[in-house]
């Protein structure tokens, strides 16, 4: 039985949610934060600590129930409380003008003394957000406009979104929906189809595709790996409700008011030319300064009881508002090469080389092609005339051939044989339609290889910076890894930027770097399918360099975690003459070649294998696993039968829930630290 709460305990936690509460309203919808990131983990975790030891003080409003809910089996569904309504569109001014003159045609002058109100049009996925007394109970996608599908758990993972509406903007009805659109940040979304990329993932076409699918996961923790952010635009209550505002500005007041983010480029204008100014004024000074997709701006009548007056057309489209399309972000060029450049895996990259064409306020000479099969199955040819369409506003993509247009004068393209840097006979795996420079010492690999090498995950080089790396290289210093052991400080003072203390700091640096684990050196390496979680297997299991160097593939195959891929591809890297010359140099230089091998016999853990999950009290995720390791357990990420006992800290998920359904032992952080007798 649990002891009484004292009302000091719930004051406390009170007040921490109001705090950490505010800090996300200043963060989040005023873009002004009054305390560190330091100070707001601080009070998050005694927030946290809190709720633990007293769940009855965890509420629905907490800041700490933003992630941690189950994965789904499926979406349910809601009906909104008001429809939610498409727009129609103007795509040139005349066509703002004829909408307004239908506005005095249906309620005469009125319509004219009551102004407009201008917003962006965020180019996202729309969705309503239902608050009960101020807090927030449900959300959902706006599916055909009457019924959406229910994404609570997912919307609670942006932190845009209040739990709970703050005091102001006027008195909240008992019940309230606000519309808004949730969106990916280009910069997000640029990473993670990096990310994609170096998985030999296929990447996201564009930012809106991307926030729209994260929506619909069943399992919130990858909506929250997204970052998606939110703006809100509109309100709906029941009938009867009494709203605090009578103007569409009064209402995006209200809701910056009530903690939810506002798009700040918004005008209220008396007269339409002042909304035609403002339009030209965002399409080419605004949109290409920003951080998130727009496709217009959409022109609203600010008066509510007119635009209640005006109605609604076909039962889908407001009279009362439009949408001012932008120029499309899609023209035709012609494609007047395909070429290829060399990844650091030796992925080789085709990309379009096009006459210069301007699309959304930039010129594009240069699109991305992915692949050859992407170039065949498009019936892409060199000559071509093609659409080209800036993904998202960022990265141009070509969409097609305009076949029609064709003379007979065009080319097919086909993937070089030979590597186009080194001219080394190219692979392709069978599975996957990437094709592959094999030499490891092609100098197409050499500036992003040597980046990698130098990384935080690999050698962990401080002061060694891509523009650093690009500068040795250019002055003939430094061609692979190997070399840059030998890289003496009377070298780097002759070179632009670098006075005597910063060479001796990088000299320093890399003589460090030698001592790093093998599993290090060998995530550095860049060997296809090996990122740093492989990287670690390899080295725990063979101990030396040495030993994965002369390792078969079944060898290699006897790793757990290791699939017939990766394993192929590794003993392919160390069989490579190239190779054996390149590991040559390093033991010369004298870089660490051994990994403490773990030694399971007697220990605590051997022969366990263990799944962690939710978040523990004192051990991050990486020391609890290597506790596990250090005394003979194995890691695992999912559940099943084979598993030996799961390691439960807060907002377990569905992991537990597996694992009570399997009868298997679930344990905390205490009892693992007691069982490997290191008892806090």
């Amino acid at each position: 039985m649990s002891a009484p709460i004292s009302s000091e305990l719930a004051a406390r936690a009170d007040e921490l949610r109001r705090a950490l509460q505010q800090a996300n309203y200043q963060y989040y919808v005023l873009d002004s934060p009054e305390i560190s990131d330091a100070e707001y983990d601080r009070l998050f975790r005694e927030l946290k600590e809190l709720e633990e030891k007293h769940p009855s003080l965890r509420t629905a409003d907490s800041p700490t129930q933003r992630v941690g809910a189950p994965p789904q089996s499926q979406l349910a569904k809601h009906t909104h409380l008001v429809p939610m309504l498409s727009l129609g569109n103007a795509f040139n001014d005349a066509e703002l003008r004829e909408w307004e003159a239908r506005l005095v045609r249906l309620v005469g002058e009125d319509a004219l003394r009551a102004g407009y109100v201008a917003e962006l049009k965020i180019d996202g996925a729309a969705v309503s957000l239902t608050y009960e007394r101020g807090v927030l109970v449900n959300g959902a996608t706006r599916g055909n406009g009457t019924i959406g599908e229910v994404v609570l758990p997912n919307l609670r993972t942006i932190r845009d979104i209040p739990l709970r509406l703050r005091d102001g903007g006027g008195a909240l009805p008992e019940r309230i929906e606000i519309r808004g659109e949730v969106y990916l940040p280009f910069d997000r979304f640029e990473e993670i189809n990096a990310a994609r990329v170096a998985a030999e993932q296929p990447v996201f076409a564009n930012p809106r595709n991307a926030a729209a699918g994260a929506l619909r996961q069943l399992d919130p923790g990858i909506t929250a790996e997204r970052r998606l952010r939110f703006f809100g635009f509109a309100v709906a209550a029941p009938d009867g409700a009494r709203l605090p505002f009578t103007t569409q500005s009064g209402l995006l007041d209200a809701l910056q008011a009530w903690g939810i983010p506002v798009e700040p480029h918004r005008r209220r204008c008396d007269r339409l030319d002042e909304v035609i100014a403002f339009v030209g004024e965002v399409e080419t000074s605004v949109r290409g300064a920003l951080n998130f997709g727009i496709d217009g701006v959409v022109v609203k009548v600010d008066s509510l009881p007119l635009q209640d007056e005006l109605g609604v057309v076909g039962g889908r489209e407001p009279r009362w508002a439009i949408a001012r399309k932008f120029a499309p972000d899609i023209a035709t060029t012609r494609l007047l090469d395909i070429q290829v450049n060399v990844g650091r895996t030796g992925a080789l990259n085709p990309f379009a080389v096009l006459e210069p064409v301007e699309i959304g306020g930039a010129t594009v000479k240069l699109a991305t092609l992915h692949n050859e099969d992407l170039i065949r199955t498009k019936d892409l040819r060199i000559g071509d005339l093609v659409q080209v369409k800036r993904a998202g506003e960022v990265i141009p993509q070509v969409i097609g051939p305009v076949p029609e247009q064709r003379t007979g004068s065009e080319r097919p393209w086909h993937m070089p044989e030979r590597c186009p840097v080194c001219h080394t006979p190219v692979e392709k795996d069978e599975d996957n339609v990437a094709v592959y420079c094999p030499n490891v010492a092609c100098p197409g690999r050499q500036l992003e290889g040597l980046v990698h090498f130098a990384s935080r995950g690999a050698l962990d080089i401080r002061g060694l910076s891509y523009a650093r790396i690009e500068q040795l290289i250019q002055a003939g210093l430094v061609r692979d890894v190997a070399d840059l052991f030998s890289l003496r400080v009377e070298q780097l003072v002759s070179l632009d930027r670098f006075a005597e203390k910063s060479a001796e700091n990088l000299v320093a640096a890399i003589e460090e770097a030698k001592g790093r684990p093998f599993s290090r050196l060998l995530n550095g390496l860049g060997i296809r399918h090996v990122g740093a979680g492989a990287a670690q297997l390899l080295a725990r299991h063979f101990g030396t360099l040495e030993a994965l160097a002369h390792a078969t593939p079944d060898d290699i195959l006897q790793v757990r975690g290791i699939g017939e891929t990766t394993a192929h591809a590794v003993a392919t890297y160390f069989a490579n003459e190239t190779t054996q010359q390149l590991l040559a140099k390093l033991r010369a230089a004298g870089v660490n070649e051994r990994e403490p091998r773990a030694q399971t016999e007697g220990r605590s853990l051997a022969g366990c294998t263990i799944v962690i999950t939710g978040t523990l009290p004192t051990l991050s995720r990486g020391a609890a696993t290597a506790l596990i390791e250090r005394h003979g357990g194995h890691v695992v990420s999912s559940v099943s039968k084979s598993t030996s006992f799961v390691v439960a800290g807060a907002d377990p998920g569905s992991k537990l829930d597996k694992a009570r359904t399997l009868g298997i032992e679930t344990i905390d952080e205490a009892e693992l630290l007691r069982r490997v007798g290191e008892n806090p």
